[in-house]
């Protein structure tokens, strides 16, 4: 048994993060509701991060599961009795 923790937790950051960002998106030219941060729109801007990251840590983590799959052999694993040639 394999869990690797990034798989979760990149989706978790990639649905937070998504949703954030499509808030942000979505509010974009209402100043009245990101005038105390300066009118800079913080849920588009940490929303795509998050949503970037999380994305970063699902690929990883998957790309692991699939370099460590006992299931499927590598292709020089397949045959063992011929040898390669060179």
């Amino acid at each position: 048994m394999g869990l690797d923790i990034r798989i979760p937790l990149g989706l978790i950051f990639l649905i937070t993060g998504g949703i954030m960002a499509l808030y942000g998106f979505v509010t974009r030219h209402d100043a009245a509701l990101y005038a105390p941060s300066m009118g800079v729109n913080l849920n588009l801007t940490w929303g795509a991060l998050m949503a970037v990251f999380g994305l970063v840590m699902f690929l990883v983590g998957r790309r692991q599961k699939w370099q460590d799959d006992p299931v499927t052999p590598r292709p020089w694993e397949r045959d063992a009795t011929t040898k390669p040639r060179h």
